[in-house]
């Protein structure tokens, strides 16, 4: 394995493929492993969709066990990272018309949740309201 390092970007030939990922023949004498997470940029559920043997790919080595001899392998390092699509900015909700919130209240529908604290003084307005209403009618 002296004549390969880590870093390295090589041709190798699809030997096998399990659920877990492939095995590529880098010469004649010796394979690696690449995990199915290395091999295409995006989540990739079956292997087999991607790959087959006796395919030939480009292949970066990115670890070599001295011990084991076990050489970790990843095609996706070989490829140019497909753009992200540029994100929609976010509708705020301070604009023109309508009510000003307080600040603290701005602050929290940001936060994203209300504190129980909170929730728990809507709920007993919630509930209020409607004795409110229960006691109106049985009145009647």
């Amino acid at each position: 394995m002296s004549n390969y390092e880590v870093g390295s970007i090589i041709e190798g030939k699809v030997t096998g493929i399990k659920p877990f990922g492939a095995f590529v023949a880098i010469d004649e004498e010796k394979q690696g492993l690449v995990h199915i997470s290395e091999v295409a940029h995006g989540f990739v559920k079956d292997i087999n969709d991607v790959l087959t043997v006796g395919d030939e790919v480009k292949v970066k080595i990115m670890s070599i066990d001295e011990g084991t001899g076990k050489v970790s392998l990843s095609i996706r390092a070989t490829q140019e990272a497909p753009e992200r699509p540029a994100r929609k900015p976010r509708p705020s909700n301070q604009g023109g018309g309508g009510a000003r919130k307080p600040q603290a209240q701005q602050q929290k529908s940001q936060q994203g949740f209300n504190t129980l604290e909170d929730k728990l003084k809507e709920w007993l307005k919630q509930s209020n309201e409607i004795q409110a209403d229960l006691n109106k009618r049985a009145k009647k």
